[in-house]
């Protein structure tokens, strides 16, 4: 996820939000987050704007501006940009780095 730009808009650090986080991300064209999935959080993506495919537990989709993508706890998941892709994403309970568990480790 190097390439990948995130900003917290809002979680337990900057707002009084016990139950879910809100942060805006950003995946240059060509590149993918890193394949990963949450234990106990629920995701959801709302693409702001850009095209891309988004993989879910194997299965792939063309996902495109006004898309809303729920992950469910457990689901590996993938996202890769066709062209930049800008998209808020959504986590309940908040998002834990200790939740979070990457393909590649």
């Amino acid at each position: 996820m190097s390439e990948r730009a995130q900003r917290w808009l809002r979680r337990r650090t900057n707002a009084p939000m016990a139950n879910q986080s809100l942060a805006e991300a950003v995946v240059p064209v060509g590149k993918p987050t890193e394949r990963h999935y949450h234990k106990l959080s629920e995701e959801f993506y709302f693409i702001l704007e850009g095209t891309g495919t988004m993989e879910i537990d194997g299965e792939t989709r063309e996902v495109t501006s006004g898309d809303a993508i729920l992950i469910p706890p457990g689901a590996w998941h993938q996202i890769t940009a066709s062209q930049t892709l800008r998209f808020l994403c959504c986590c309940a309970p908040p998002y834990s780095h200790e939740d979070t568990y990457f393909a590649n480790l």
